[in-house]
């Protein structure tokens, strides 16, 4: 059972390394993006305790094989939960309400011929090439060659002076590059353009073309910018003024010919062929046939009002020029293949280029690449704009991907996914070297094709809320689900932006392709825009817990993740497994989220989640039943101890996020034998919070963590503490 044999320390450390770089242990996440995915490493290690004989961290390793288990995801999302399950042999049943999610897993599960895939991809590439490849080229600054690739175009946003009619270039700063992964920093002169490299950012000295001094903070800052040719102070953006105009400053480029004698990377200032390659594709877009550029509106809402106050109103309106000829001309040629699985493969990776092949990109100044649009899980509209090379630079001296954001490089990683699923393997530390060890027998699939033989697994995936989710009663082996965090993300909201050009794409042969957006009423997440509070969120949770309650066998367990920064978050949680008749067994911590995060990375965000783990029927150790602050947090730093024996170094967020995650389990303990569902939601939510507050909440319990919580954020302390022994005798478990 998961509450024995779920071993912390082990898996905080697999987990954490994963989550460091997630597609290097679960390459399958590349098929699409999805959001905020929970480590692969924590639902097999879940599965396995609960199902699979002997000490977790020696069959971890090893092939296991759970066939007859049925395991349903009422919350698939990006798939981790399925897909690790559907790995050991389990029947896997998933809902999701949004099509994009639907989409992606049927995308990551559906087998497919790779050698078909591959062919069809060079083939695309090499159409693409012929059309546009001119478009992606620059001449080398350093050997002369014409042939040298952009990597990517940068793109600064423009806004007309109110006073005089001048353009003001909206940069926030002139520093283009920093020293780190190029050997020196490269400024943009703010009087004639030119680009310097330069050894101090401090003090970067004068232009070298014009001889002025070169500064590192811009004119745009705080929605105000200043003209420099009047002088006046202007506000941006204006919503009235439409999609704001750009303006090409700089390039970063690859020349093949004289990289072996370039130190660092290269960089040049557009010259009037760079810039005339850009006129001519506005020239081809109005002359070409526009079969798949999407004209939709973007619909108001909690994340696209940001857009609206760019002026931004359709989508297309989100891409320049180049981009609409080579994202229409993919799926022209992605339309025509006979073969469907591919061409819903090649369509699928069209979906997810889209990220970086829009004008919300952004350049890390640091590590020299573009930031995709969802990097911060929202629409950040930034003043400096990314635009990759769209077909993508392969390295011919080590075939290897130069840059991001293009077709090889989104192929490659598709590529690399479907293989992960053929061959799936674990990533394994013999000291400080990694060992890759591939599972034989595991595999992730509808079927296994090989040696004349046609395996079948049970996969059964809806485009459905799982509020309508039909089961029969005691069907079930184990519901494991990672569901949505209340107000985290908007995934319809940020989704929608590739469902447009998708569902013109493929729509035709999938129902759940039927609407105009992704959008829905019944979403589980808080929105402000479409009135959907805690409360809607509460309900929503109780009939889908419910439903799981009364389709999974006595005793089986509904194991979920979860965290948020503030302890009401948690009070739907609650409410939801004491409706569904569920006794919460357990609480356990696992790192779930990367620190170096853009949006966690500097803020008081928890990376820990916690594992909540719910049965009908069962027994609890009487140790986790604590009744005072003290006792809850000696709970809490039990846990802390395990998690630094995995590697963890917990913040103070992630220590009230484990404290949250005892104090809903504790509060469901505590109101189970009383509660009653019929009651109206409102009143469910006060009596939790009444109870949370009765107890002293996290407050009360912070006062007996010490230095544990105190000094987390900044000096580890070694504590030697007497550990509880939660597992023993009969005598030691309360019955539920």
């Amino acid at each position: 059972m998961i509450e024995k044999e779920f071993d912390i320390p082990f898996v905080a450390g697999i987990a954490l390394r994963e989550k460091q770089i997630q597609q290097n242990y679960r390459p399958i996440i590349a098929i699409h993006k999805w959001f905020a995915r929970r480590p692969g490493s924590l639902f097999r290690s879940l599965l396995l305790a609960e199902f699979g004989q002997g000490p977790l961290r020696e069959r971890y390793f090893r092939a296991n094989i759970l066939k007859g288990i049925r395991v349903a995801d009422p919350f698939m999302g990006g798939g981790t939960p399925l897909f690790e399950a559907n790995r050991l042999g389990c029947d896997v049943t998933g809902y999701d309400i949004n099509p994009m999610a639907y989409w992606i897993v049927r995308q990551e599960i559906e087998y497919l011929d790779l050698k078909k895939y591959r062919e069809a991809a060079s083939d695309l590439l090499d159409a693409l090439e012929n059309e546009i490849g001119h478009l992606y080229r620059t001449v080398c600054l350093h050997c002369g060659s014409q042939d040298a690739f952009v990597k990517y175009f940068l793109w600064v946003k423009v806004a007309e002076c109110q006073l005089c009619g001048a353009d003001i270039d909206l940069f926030p700063g002139y520093l283009l590059a920093e020293d780190q992964r190029h050997p020196k920093n490269v400024f943009v002169c703010r009087n004639c353009g030119e680009l310097t490299e330069t050894y101090s950012r401090k003090n970067p000295g004068l232009c070298k073309a014009c001889g002025k001094d070169l500064s590192r903070s811009g004119p745009a800052k705080r929605n105000h910018c200043s003209c420099r040719q009047c002088g006046s102070i202007n506000r941006y953006p204006d919503p009235k003024a439409g999609p704001p105009k750009h303006r090409m400053f700089a390039l970063e480029y690859y020349c093949p010919k004289c990289k072996s004698q370039h130190q660092g990377r290269f960089f040049k200032r557009p010259d009037n062929d760079d810039l005339a390659k850009y006129a001519i594709a506005e020239a081809m877009l109005t002359q070409m046939e526009q079969q798949f550029i999407p004209d939709d509106k973007i619909p108001g809402g909690d994340e696209t009002n940001r857009l609206h106050r760019w002026g931004y109103h359709r989508y297309r309106e989100m891409f320049n020029a180049r981009q609409l000829i080579g994202l229409e001309l993919s799926c022209q040629m992605i339309a025509h293949l006979a073969n469907e699985r591919v061409r819903n493969a090649l369509a699928t990776n069209l979906s997810d280029l889209l990220r970086y092949q829009n004008m919300l990109c952004r350049y890390d100044t640091k590590a020299l690449k573009s930031l995709d649009i969802f990097s911060v899980h929202g629409f950040p509209v930034g003043l400096v704009q990314c635009e990759s090379n769209l077909l993508g630079i392969r390295s011919q001296r080590r075939s290897l991907n130069v840059g991001s954001g293009g077709w090889s490089n989104i192929i490659e990683k598709y590529a690399k996914a479907k293989a992960y699923c053929d061959a799936p393997f674990e990533v394994k530390y013999s000291g400080k070297r990694k060992v890759q060890i591939v599972i034989p027998a595991e595999w992730i699939g509808d079927q296994r094709n090989g040696e004349g033989i046609i395996e079948r697994r049970n996969v059964q995936l809806y485009c459905a809320s799982a509020t309508s989710a039909e089961f029969p009663s005691a069907s079930l082996d184990a519901v494991v689900t990672d569901p949505p965090y209340f107000g985290n993300v908007q995934y319809a909201e940020l989704m929608d932006f590739c469902y447009v050009w998708l569902r013109r794409l493929v729509g035709g042969t999938d129902d759940a392709f039927h609407s105009r957006s992704t959008r829905n009423a019944d979403e589980l997440t808080g929105n402000i825009t479409m009135d959907r509070d805690l409360d809607h969120f509460t309900e929503g949770l109780s009939e889908v817990f419910s439903r799981m309650a009364n389709a999974l066998k006595p005793g089986a367990p509904l194991a979920f993740t979860y965290h948020h920064n503030t302890l009401e978050a948690y009070h739907p949680i609650a409410v939801a497994i004491l409706d569904a008749g569920l006794t919460c067994s357990a609480s356990l911590p696992c790192p779930a989220e990367m620190g170096a995060s853009i949006h966690i990375n500097g803020t008081a965000s928890s990376i820990i989640d916690t594992i909540f783990v719910c049965r009908s029927t069962g027994k609890v150790p009487r140790g986790w039943i604590a009744e005072r602050p003290e006792e809850v947090a000696e709970l809490v730093c039990n846990d802390l101890d395990q998690l630094r024996r995995g590697n963890v170094t917990p913040t103070q967020g992630d220590i009230r996020c484990i404290a949250f995650g005892h104090l809903t389990r504790l509060a469901i303990w505590q109101l189970r034998q009383s509660w009653d569902r019929a009651m109206p939601v409102e009143e469910k939510l006060f009596i939790i919070s009444s109870h949370m507050e009765k107890s002293g909440g996290f407050a009360a319990v912070a006062q007996f963590l010490g230095d544990d919580f105190v000094s987390a954020s900044k000096v580890q302390h070694a504590t030697t503490r007497e550990e509880r022994a939660f597992y023993g005798t009969s005598e030691d478990y309360i019955s539920f």
